[in-house]
């Protein structure tokens, strides 16, 4: 499996019960933007938080945010790299790899995903991990040894400020609108 296309995917939490919003930032493999996307900020009624309870927020980030962000874009991508683990979610609702940053092992979401030591720091960490869905642990070491060749000249962590960034300048837009 070549990776020549990441999706970077985060969520945006707005600020006074603003909701979220979700955002995919597409590029190649030297992280250069391909293609962005956001979500409208998804705000849950008081009950639905009822009738959802503890799944709500991994509702609206694989439901609501991950699947309705990856059928729109236009790239063909090859995997998906993500920071929350809720978004792991999204391997059972679609086809390419998801995958998880964390920088301390003790981060990890579950019993039932698999994590593999990255040979690469991220921000400012000693190490890096990556975490996905136990039922592709074995397909980890092969996507962990292609990201430590980009990360050789990229920061795979940068993406997501790139993003958080994008995120507050759009939901600025939509205020002043």
């Amino acid at each position: 499996m070549e990776i020549a296309k990441i999706a970077f995917l985060e969520t945006y939490t707005l600020s006074e019960n603003g909701g979220v919003m979700g955002a995919i930032l597409v590029t190649d493999a030297e992280t250069k933007p391909l293609e962005f996307r956001v979500t409208a900020p998804i705000r849950p009624t008081s009950f639905q938080k009822t009738l959802y309870g503890d799944v709500l927020l991994e509702h609206i980030l694989v439901e609501l945010i991950s699947v309705p962000l990856l059928n729109a874009v236009n790239e063909q991508i090859d995997l998906i790299v993500v920071k929350d683990p809720l978004f792991l979610g999204a391997n059972n609702k679609q086809g390419i790899r998801v995958v998880r940053l964390l920088s301390d092992e003790k981060q990890k979401s579950r019993s039932n995903t698999a994590v593999e030591l990255l040979n690469t720091p991220l921000n400012g960490s000693a190490k890096g991990y990556l975490e996905t869905s136990q039922k592709f642990g074995e397909e980890l070491k092969g996507i962990k040894e292609r990201l430590e060749k980009i990360a050789e000249s990229r920061n795979l962590s940068e993406p997501f400020e790139r993003l958080k960034a994008a995120c507050e300048q759009v939901q600025l837009q939509r205020t002043n609108d």
